[in-house]
């Protein structure tokens, strides 16, 4: 009876936002403007997804699940999933934002957060989830899959269905030729500097992300092919700029599954998510012509998105096998200070192979989605930290860089082994 009295008065205060020490996940029902977030509906998911200004009463409905709005391919998992330790007690980090001292229950308090996850080599330190989701619940990516995207080019290039990153997309896309995005080489398309012109900036009606993704996945959507089709200026030569681009994305996503003649929700499955040893099944959402929309809408459970970030920090390595080529990840999460990928999302920013790379001498990067998702990689201490959110503004809220400040005081609190 004392026992269960005390859990009942931790999951009282956990509910009240109260930080304390503890071992397992977290849960809590509440959140910053819970009730905007439909808290009182049952965080309901709509009955199709409203692109790009969706409710925010729909919102943490709609991104935990996902494969209730649009139609996705499974990626089933293996029969048995890697092992995660975790730790005794979980941290408490603090750090330094806005001119004062801050744990990361004020973070939780004060950021839409669905789920947080911080975890070191094979070991769990920290893990949440508010707004009444579950360590159950298949989060969605958004723009975090495009690493993902990245991860397959580089196991077809190893395997041989792809011969080089310096081929023109329509050489393994025939419907793409005669178009600028079939003229451009891969290696432009991995580092988002084809040079075609596109306008993601505000995702607000006119820009060309909604109409990319109204094409793949809206209710008179005309897949992959078609959609691309739209978009055929150039406005530079390849590799000479930096112009952020989901379309960018899906010309890979469409390499990819034609070199290696599978869908790549199944070529994911059988070269990574299997051998990861992922707990759950995961899903990608796929077009009218059965495509999977390569650059967002990939969902899992956040411990199997540590997982993927875990084998990052691992430069590709776990769970007993090199399961993404070890160079092809420090390729994809390195660039020199004078090239013109540096000077990306923030002065000193890079950005890699579908990849941001993060200021600093020592090589951290991290895997960006819209309305802040992010998974943070430290392969020098093996450290992760995974997050799903629902951010009202898609880009440029002013409270996102406080996430940053979050990762780089637990790097410094707990960046070693």
């Amino acid at each position: 009876m004392i026992r269960l009295l005390m859990l009942a008065f931790l999951s009282m205060l956990a509910f009240k936002g109260f930080v304390f020490a503890q071992s397992g996940p977290v849960f809590s029902d509440t959140g910053p403007e819970a009730e905007e977030y439909g808290a009182s509906k049952g965080y309901p998911v709509p009955p199709f997804e409203y692109p790009p200004g969706l409710r925010q009463d729909f919102m943490v409905g709609t991104y935990s699940h996902f494969d209730k709005v649009h139609p996705m391919r499974t990626v089933p998992k293996p029969a048995t999933p890697s092992v995660l330790k975790r730790a005794t007690e979980e941290i408490v980090p603090v750090y330094h934002y806005d001119g004062r001292q801050k744990t990361i229950g004020d973070y939780l308090n004060t950021h839409p957060v669905t789920g947080l996850l911080i975890a070191r080599g094979d070991t769990i330190l920290f893990e949440h989830y508010r707004y009444a989701r579950s360590d159950q619940d298949r989060l969605l990516s958004n723009s975090m899959a495009k690493t993902i995207t990245a991860l397959l080019v580089g196991i077809a290039i190893s395997e041989g269905g792809i011969r080089s990153i310096d081929d023109t997309a329509a050489t393994y896309v025939p419907e793409l030729s005669g178009t600028e995005y079939g003229a451009t080489p891969l290696r432009a398309l991995l580092r988002m500097s084809s040079g075609v012109a596109f306008r993601e900036q505000t995702y607000q009606p006119d820009d060309d992300i909604i109409k990319l993704h109204k094409a793949l996945l809206g209710k008179d959507a005309v897949g992959a092919i078609a959609a691309l089709r739209q978009f055929n200026t150039r406005d530079a030569p390849p590799n000479t700029r930096i112009a952020y681009a989901s379309s960018e994305t899906e010309v890979l996503g469409l390499v990819v599954s034609r070199a290696v003649h599978m869908p790549l929700a199944d070529y994911l499955a059988v070269r990574i998510w299997q051998k990861l040893g992922a707990e759950s099944d995961a899903a990608w959402a796929i077009d009218p012509t059965g495509q999977e929309v390569a650059y967002c809408c990939f969902i899992a459970t956040l411990r199997d998105w540590a997982r993927l970030g875990l084998m990052l920090a691992n430069d590709g390595e776990w769970n007993g096998q090199q399961i993404v080529p070890r160079q092809w990840l420090l390729d994809a999460t390195t660039v020199s200070p004078d090239s013109y990928l540096r000077n990306t999302v923030a002065q000193s920013w890079g950005y890699g192979y579908q990849v941001v790379i993060l200021p600093g001498e020592r090589r951290m990067f991290l895997l960006l989605g819209i309305s802040g998702q992010g998974l943070f990689v430290d392969p020098e201490s093996k450290l992760i930290m995974v997050q799903t959110a629902v951010r009202k503004l898609p880009v440029g809220d002013p409270k996102s860089p406080e996430a940053m400040a979050l990762w780089y005081a637990v790097v410094a609190q707990y960046g070693h082994r």
